[in-house]
């Protein structure tokens, strides 16, 4: 497995690095640990070229060099913990989500791994966040590392978001892969949408909508025990829960009346374009949960990123 790590120094990144132990992960690894160095690029160009070029870049080497002190700062406290994974440090300059991308579609790593700044619910809800952009830009899957307090080698409890689709399959699949605490629970949530008749309708037309509800309860339940049973297959004990309501406000309520440790979700097939200006259930999630949250994204997504193609619900 090839992971890349975004770490900023701040106490958001110190508990994402925590929170790993308790993320499944494989004992063994290729990592790369990635920090920015951010810098305002107006300056120069305002200013004389010749007078202060060899200062800013001066400040641009040194900016860097702290970076890559806290990157090897963060594989310290990861090869501790993860004696197995093959861990180097790297730093770089500039747009700390635009670099941590770039770096992702260099060396195309399985999950990208980054904190998320703002616990309460207006700091994870403000727009344009380095976590935000690196979920909704990158082809790969993302974890966005929200650490707990005392949760110590408690069983770890996840709640895996499906509908049906081969992203929420990819999603199960994930789950089920990993290496979780013994006594670790999953719980299966599906969101169901049921056709409601906004005005009396003729008694064969009521009927006819009862029978379509009827029908996708049965079709969301079949979906959600044979993805609860692939769990107990993989050494997790399952339970489901098929509600009614939007999946970006029912899977963050869910977590959060669970007390569950993560989100697993699948993540929808849509264009850079597309994800900018429509958004997504897993975006919507990622700001709304209390917990760390992982996007994930399907072998062809990752294999073939420029060949999405938007699916509805």
């Amino acid at each position: 497995m090839k992971i890349l790590i975004a770490y900023d120094g701040s106490a958001c990144a110190d508990a994402a690095l925590e929170e790993l132990q308790r993320a499944g992960l494989p004992r063994e690894a290729e990592v790369v640990i990635i920090s920015v160095a951010e810098h305002w690029l107006l300056l120069p160009l305002l200013l004389s070229h010749e007078i202060f070029e060899p200062h800013f870049s001066y400040g641009l080497r040194s900016g860097e060099e702290a970076a890559l002190l806290l990157s090897r700062r963060a594989c310290a406290c990861i090869r501790s913990a993860f004696p197995g994974w093959n861990v180097r440090a790297e730093a770089a300059s500039g747009s700390p989500a635009r670099k941590v991308i770039e770096k992702a579609e260099q060396w195309k790593p399985d999950l990208i791994i980054i904190g998320s700044h703002g616990r309460t619910a207006p700091g994870r809800l403000m727009p344009g966040s380095v976590s935000q952009k690196v979920v909704t830009e990158a082809y790969c899957s993302v974890r966005v590392a929200r650490g707990r307090t005392n949760s110590g080698d408690r069983p770890v409890r996840i709640i895996i978001g499906v509908d049906g689709s081969p992203d929420a399959e990819a999603a199960v699949d994930a789950v089920a892969a990993r290496k979780w605490l013994p006594g670790s629970e999953a719980r299966v949530v599906m969101a169901g949408d049921p056709i409601r008749p906004t005005t009396i309708g003729h008694p064969e037309l009521l009927a006819r909508i009862e029978e379509a509800n009827t029908a996708m309860l049965a079709r969301e339940q079949s979906i959600t025990a044979a993805a609860a049973a692939k769990l107990r297959a993989a050494g997790l004990a399952a339970s489901i829960a098929v509600t009614v309501g939007d999946p970006r406000q029912v899977l963050p309520a869910e977590a959060e009346g669970w007390n569950a440790d993560c989100i697993f979700i699948g993540a929808r097939g849509l264009s850079r374009l597309e994800r900018f200006w429509l958004g997504s259930v897993s975006t919507a999630v990622v700001a709304r949960a209390h917990c760390s949250v992982e996007i994930v994204r399907t072998d062809e997504q990752k294999q073939h990123p420029d060949n999405y193609t938007r699916r509805e619900r």
